[in-house]
Parts: C-alpha cells; structure tokens; sequence
C-alpha cells in the first residue's frame, strides 16, 4: 500500500473515531445513555486501527525504514490526536450525564 493510502486511513480512523465520540455525547445529553457508550466503543474501534497503522510506520522507523515527514502525516497525526482527545471528553461528558440522571431519578422518587 502507498504511503499516501496509509496516512489516509490514519485520518479516516481518526475522523470516524470524532464523530463516534461526538454523536457519544448529544446521546448521553438526551439521556440515551447505553446508545452512548456504544458509540464510545465504536470509536474506540477506530482508534485502534488508526493507532495500529501508526504504530507500523514507528516500527518501520525504528528498523531503519524512516518516510518522509509530509504535511499530510502531520495533519493526519493531529487528526489522530484530537480525535482521541475528544473521545476521553466524550466519555468524561457521559459518566456527567449518567451521574445527573440518576441523581434527577432519586430526587423525583
């Protein structure tokens, strides 16, 4: 596979990996807690692959095999970052909203 194909898929994994932990937290606001954490295993699913490839190209790096360092793998490395970011926010925000909605179903008791 290029390089190019393979810095590509850091991004996609990335990408679909934000959008998991973002549609995680509008979930977890509406209550819909269980469908939440599906979504934050769904991006963690992504993240593993995203972190799977990045792995190979340090481990290529490390044998002696270095690439190229492109604006493309670095927007693809800060991808992979802020998509992990939001993730642990994104779970962050769930166990908030969980812990409020138990707290509003006691007081409504």
């Amino acid at each position: 596979m290029e390089y190019e194909n393979i810095v590509m898929n850091i991004i996609v994994n990335g990408g679909n990996a934000r959008s998991h932990a973002m549609t995680a937290i509008q979930l977890a606001k509406s209550g819909k807690i269980e469908e939440a954490k599906k979504e934050i295993r769904e991006a963690e699913e992504d993240l593993a692959k995203a972190h799977e490839i990045q792995t190979q190209i340090i481990q290529d790096e490390a044998s002696g095999n270095p690439k190229e360092v492109t604006l493309l793998m670095v927007h693809a490395q800060d991808h992979l970052m802020n998509a992990m970011t939001v993730k642990d926010l994104a779970q962050e925000f769930i166990d908030v909203y969980e812990r409020q909605l138990k707290l509003e179903r006691v007081l409504a008791r």
